[in-house]
C-alpha cells in the first residue's frame, strides 16, 4: 500500500487564512504566520509547551517547499481548525505529479520530508481539483 494515497481533505474544517507562495524565500514569513496564529508569538517563546505547533510548523514547511520546488509557483498554503485539530492544505498547479516519497535513495540526499509528514500527523492525503493539486496533512493540538 502506498504511503500517501488520494484522499479529499477531511470536512469539518473552518478555514482561518491561506498564504500564497512564489518562492522559497517566502518560506520564512509562512512559519512566522504559522507560530503567530498558533501560539500568539511568531517566534518559540515556550518550546516546552509549543511542541505540537513546532510540528505544523515543520510539516507546513515541507509540504510549501515540495510544491515550490516540484508543482511550481504560484503556491498557497492554508491553515484551518477543528476543534482541538489543525488542518494544513498546500496546492500547486502540477496536477500530474503526485505526491511520491522517496524510495531507495541515500538518505544524505534527501528527499524523505513526506515521510516525516506521514509520522507527525494524525491523517494526510492529497486530491486534484479545478487545475490544482493539493495535499494535506491533519495535526492534532497536545497542548
Amino acid at each position: 500500500m502506498a504511503l500517501w494515497q488520494p484522499a479529499p481533505s477531511p470536512s469539518g474544517f473552518r478555514e482561518l487564512w491561506c498564504q500564497e507562495l512564489h518562492s522559497l524565500a517566502e518560506l520564512a514569513k509562512l512559519r512566522a504566520r504559522l507560530r503567530a496564529s498558533l501560539t500568539g508569538s511568531a517566534t518559540v517563546i515556550h518550546p516546552e509547551r509549543e511542541h505540537w505547533s513546532e510540528r505544523v510548523v515543520l510539516i507546513a514547511d515541507e509540504l510549501a517547499s515540495n510544491a515550490l520546488r516540484h508543482g511550481g509557483a504560484p503556491v498557497a498554503a492554508a491553515l484551518g481548525h477543528a476543534g482541538s485539530q489543525r488542518l494544513l492544505a498546500v496546492s500547486d498547479s502540477s496536477m500530474e505529479v503526485p505526491p511520491m516519497p522517496a524510495q531507495g535513495r541515500d538518505p544524505g540526499l534527501g528527499g524523505f520530508g513526506l515521510y516525516l509528514v506521514a509520522d507527525l500527523s494524525s491523517s494526510h492525503g492529497w486530491y486534484r481539483e479545478r487545475g490544482t493539486k493539493t495535499v494535506w496533512a491533519v495535526i492534532d493540538a497536545d497542548d
